[in-house]
């Protein structure tokens, strides 16, 4: 009887350490999508800080989208955001910041007042749902 059980426990075992293999294998991919609705600048700035902040830990297999609607557009304003230059440098390390084309359409703000690396939704609120039924991670933007 224990010569017939050695080679199904031995084909059980080849099969679970593969198994175990594969998975150790698999890249893990961090998928985080931030709310941004604040006229709070200092929101902002914690905003920028913690998307650096978790590029230090997370250095590979990231990404990050911005949705920003309400009364945070100005985040992406050219003429009235006080972090441009961040922005510019993040979306070079593929960084997405997304303004709301309804939040856009209510304070009169066109495609062309954006920040060029700056993309748009259709609707903020259901950019953040649908990357959520995605199975991206969900951070409310705040100062701290």
């Amino acid at each position: 009887m224990k010569n017939r059980l050695r080679p199904i426990i031995f084909i059980f075992t080849i099969l679970l350490l593969s198994h175990f293999c594969q998975a150790q294998q698999t890249t893990v991919q961090h998928k985080i999508v931030i709310q941004l609705t604040t006229a709070d600048t200092s929101a902002w700035s914690s905003t920028i800080s913690g998307i650096k902040n978790i590029q230090k830990v997370f250095k590979t297999n990231l990404q990050i989208e911005v949705v920003v609607h309400g009364k945070a557009l100005d985040f992406l304003v050219k003429d009235k955001t006080y972090f441009a230059n961040e922005i510019a440098g993040l979306t070079k390390e593929g960084i997405v910041f997304s303004a709301c084309e309804n939040s856009m359409r209510r304070h009169n703000i066109q495609k062309a007042d954006l920040l060029t690396d700056a993309f748009t939704v259709p609707s903020g609120i259901v950019e953040v749902i649908l990357k959520q039924e995605q199975g991206w991670s969900y951070l409310k933007a705040s100062n701290n």
